[in-house]
């Protein structure tokens, strides 16, 4: 697929491909990663928790494609929010990388150890004007911490990741980014494999002559506003998810999948590390 035909989202000067590539429990990946960027993605998502940084930094070097033209995503860990160790987070992270500055810098959970919210977005847009990063969000706040994330922030913030699938409802997350300006980067957005159990997608999957997959992921592009960012190790699995601009889902097959949200759907719940969702 020719990468230029994946559409993006804009959010405060942040260009992002619709589609991207997560490394979450991939482990040493950079042959994976490597095959991603050829198969077309442009957008690939790390972070320091998952211990894939060296292998996307591997990864991209082996697959030949230029830097400035993949849109690298990477996380800070609740473990260091603090001014002090925030910065060496990064300065590690940009080591495993291999590159001087990622796209994209999130914090990856909110504090557990009462570090101030002005301190960690005091350190977010430090390093952003040293130019470790050239965007800066936040990943599995509620809207609150959110709010005042960009009321703290000196830097504007761009994204919240946070979990999204059909079994989850984010209604609420999704129209507070829209009027926010966020752009929603939705993780887990398969439902870590229990999407392929539905008999409802299955259903509208056989109908259209796509993978289920391809409706979940149409599914959420078609809101507007979301970018995905589906794992795969599987070549084949991974080429599927790049080819769902092809097609558009009804209202009522829209309507249908929104419909299949339930209250114990949400998976990323750590004890004492989680908010209080919305």
């Amino acid at each position: 697929m020719d990468p230029v035909s994946i559409p993006k989202l804009f959010a405060q000067g942040a260009d992002i491909p619709v589609i991207g590539f997560g490394s979450s429990q991939l482990g040493d990946c950079a042959e994976i990663v490597a095959r991603a960027l050829e198969l077309g993605y442009r957008h690939i998502d790390t972070a320091w928790k998952y211990g894939t940084e060296e292998g996307v930094g591997k990864g991209l070097q082996l697959s030949g494609v230029p830097r400035k033209d993949v849109f690298l995503t990477t996380k800070v860990s609740h473990e260091y929010l603090r001014a002090d160790d925030f910065a060496r987070s990064v300065d590690q992270s940009l080591e495993r990388l291999r590159v001087d500055c990622v796209d994209l810098l999130l914090v990856h959970w909110p504090s557990v150890d009462n570090v101030p919210l002005a301190e960690t977005m005091g350190a977010l847009a430090k390093a952003k004007r040293d130019g470790k990063t050239r965007h800066v969000g936040v990943a599995n706040f509620n809207i609150a911490m959110v709010e005042e994330s960009m009321r703290l922030c000196p830097e504007p913030l761009c994204v919240l990741q946070a979990e999204y699938h059909p079994y989850l409802r984010q209604t609420k997350v999704l129209n507070f980014c829209r009027r926010a300006g966020l752009i929603f980067m939705a993780y887990c957005p398969l439902g870590r494999g229990r999407v392929f159990q539905d008999p409802v997608l299955a259903g509208i999957a056989k109908k259209r002559g796509k993978t289920i997959a391809q409706i979940a992921l149409r599914w959420l592009v078609q809101q507007g506003n979301i970018a995905p960012i589906p794992r795969s190790s599987n070549p084949k699995h991974m080429a599927e998810s790049l080819q769902i601009f092809d097609f558009s889902l009804t209202e009522e097959e829209m309507n249908r999948i929104h419909a299949l949200a339930r209250p114990d759907g949400r998976i990323a719940n750590p004890k004492g590390r989680a908010p209080a969702w919305d």
